[in-house]
């Protein structure tokens, strides 16, 4: 594997760079505390293809490979963690399980508006009662001559008030255990189809989450996405592809944390001299910037092998989500502590990160459940 950035890629950072210091950065803080994703940022996100980033071009998307898509997620989150978030789910769950299983009946009419970015679009699979246990959920569809009939709710969903298209899962045949959960794509605007309560959060306050309710919600038979009874088996996969967009989130809040913490060390003058020249100050970076450094590298080998189309990336996936989100964790508290009492305002982007950053050791799958799929994969089991 070649580490080495091409021209291309040395264009797209730059480009994405200043997309986000340009169109993101003055309007951080604005966003957070309105706690709603700005609508006005969809089409300029979908002018530089960040709605579609991996979709082949006949599809409406970029064609920009897994690498690519790390780079661009990578600079969003330097900036804001939030719409990194509302870009990383758009793409790696509900546009990546369309593209990946759905019919091309279905991709002609959701996943090419989807990856133009006409829209956004949302994936629900966690429950109040099915977190990490996602096959404990009570979501059904049942048949109802000919179509299904959905019924129950999902929570923390990404877009669950914005979203216009949802890939959802539910429960077909209780009896198959997790091989009887199947996936629906659903538009908003169907009888049944509610955005029930938006989350007050703790961070990635301007990227929306919310309950989605389904009561007596009734879909066609081709609402169907992939095979009956093999939506969980589905969404397995998709996860292992979009744990290396969340890996990617947390290098990036990462490096923004870093120089932010880096910028400030150099400004702040105590005894006569800037704290970055003081040896506890300056091993603190040094420590930042390297574990960054492992961090990306171990996301652009999970990105690597899915561009080479790997049969399965879960162990390489979940180490890059599982080592990425906890170095943004280290980074994002070294960053508070080295701005002090600044850290602690909102005039500093210190506080944002250290709130922002806790997502990415719980979303797509915890910190624990990273130790337990890389586990069984090194036992075989």
């Amino acid at each position: 594997m070649d580490v080495r950035p091409t021209d291309e890629q040395d264009l797209l950072r730059r480009t994405v760079r200043e997309f986000a210091e340009r169109e993101i950065r003055p309007n951080v803080m604005a966003w957070d505390e309105a706690q709603a994703f700005p609508p006005e940022l969809v089409p300029k996100l979908a002018s530089l293809g960040l709605l579609g980033i991996t979709m082949p071009e006949k599809y409406g998307g970029a064609a920009m490979s897994s690498i690519d898509y790390c780079i661009c997620i990578e600079e969003l989150a330097r900036v804001d963690p939030s719409v990194a978030l509302s870009v990383a789910a758009h793409n790696g769950l509900a546009v990546a399980h369309l593209h990946m299983f759905g019919s091309e009946a279905q991709k002609q009419k959701y996943l090419i508006p989807l990856a133009k970015g006409e829209y956004l679009g949302a994936w629900g699979l966690t429950e109040s009662n099915a977190g990490s246990d996602a096959a404990a959920m009570r979501t059904t569809a049942r048949r109802d001559g000919g179509g299904w009939v959905l019924s129950g709710s999902k929570q923390f969903i990404t877009h669950g008030k914005v979203g216009k298209t949802l890939v959802v899962m539910a429960v077909t045949d209780r009896a198959q255990a997790h091989k009887g959960v199947s996936a629906f794509v659903i538009e908003r605007g169907t009888p049944g189809f509610i955005a029930g309560k938006k989350e007050n959060k703790l961070g990635m306050r301007a990227s929306d989450t919310s309950e989605v309710i389904f009561q007596d919600c009734r879909v066609p038979a081709d609402a169907v996405v992939g095979m009956e009874g093999q939506g969980f088996v589905n969404t397995l996969q998709v996860l292992d592809a979009g744990r290396i967009g969340i890996a990617a989130l947390g290098v990036g809040l990462a490096q923004g944390a870093f120089e932010a913490a880096r910028k400030y060390a150099n400004d702040r003058r105590q005894f006569g001299q800037p704290i970055a020249w003081f040896q506890a100050i300056r091993w603190k970076l040094a420590d930042m910037a390297t574990r960054i450094e492992a961090a990306r590298l171990l996301t652009y080998r999970a990105a690597w092998l899915r561009d080479q189309k790997a049969a399965r990336t879960s162990t390489e996936s979940s180490m890059a989500k599982l080592y990425s989100s906890e170095v943004a964790v280290r980074a994002a508290e070294e960053c508070v502590q080295i701005h002090g009492g600044y850290g602690f305002v909102k005039d500093y982007p210190a506080e944002k990160y250290f709130r922002d950053v806790k997502l990415c050791t719980i979303g797509e799958g915890t910190s624990e459940i990273q130790r337990l799929v890389i586990a069984r994969q090194l036992l075989g089991r």
